[in-house]
């Protein structure tokens, strides 16, 4: 959403304001105002949420299975009572989901250093940069 759709939105509160609409009290308007900034806010969420940082790129739904399992059989361990099986199989899960993650992120980090070495090569250094920037603040 950008400036101009915000400012649209305002502008149809104020013409609000100039219609003398009996059937328009000042609870309709609260209504409308409330909705608006609503939608707004919800519309300012979803673009948020839509920018990936280099961090979310590398973390993806292979990873939070992995995750997911390893922490389903810690929970099953440890409600049967703490039994070697449970325990081996949670330890199994664990270095496996480790393991995943431990990959994805050897392959982010090596991605990103292409990048980098690719705009120095093309002389992109502004962008070169920012890459790094990027990269050091996780």
């Amino acid at each position: 959403m950008n400036a101009i759709e915000l400012n649209n939105r305002f502008e149809i509160l104020e013409n609000m304001e100039d219609e003398d609409n009996i059937d328009n009290n000042i609870k309709e308007k609260w209504e409308n105002i409330r909705t608006i900034i609503k939608e707004t806010k919800q519309q300012l969420i979803e673009k948020d949420e839509s920018t990936e940082t280099l961090k979310n790129k590398r973390y993806d739904e292979e990873c939070k299975i992995a995750i997911e399992e390893m922490k389903k059989a810690r929970e099953k361990w440890l409600i049967k009572g703490r039994r070697e099986n449970e325990e081996q199989v949670y330890h199994h899960k664990s270095k496996e989901a480790h393991k995943i993650i431990m990959t994805k992120k050897k392959l982010y980090i090596k991605t990103v250093m292409e990048s980098i070495e690719e705009n120095q090569n093309y002389n992109n250094t502004r962008k070169m940069y920012q890459t790094i920037n990027q990269f050091k603040k996780g």
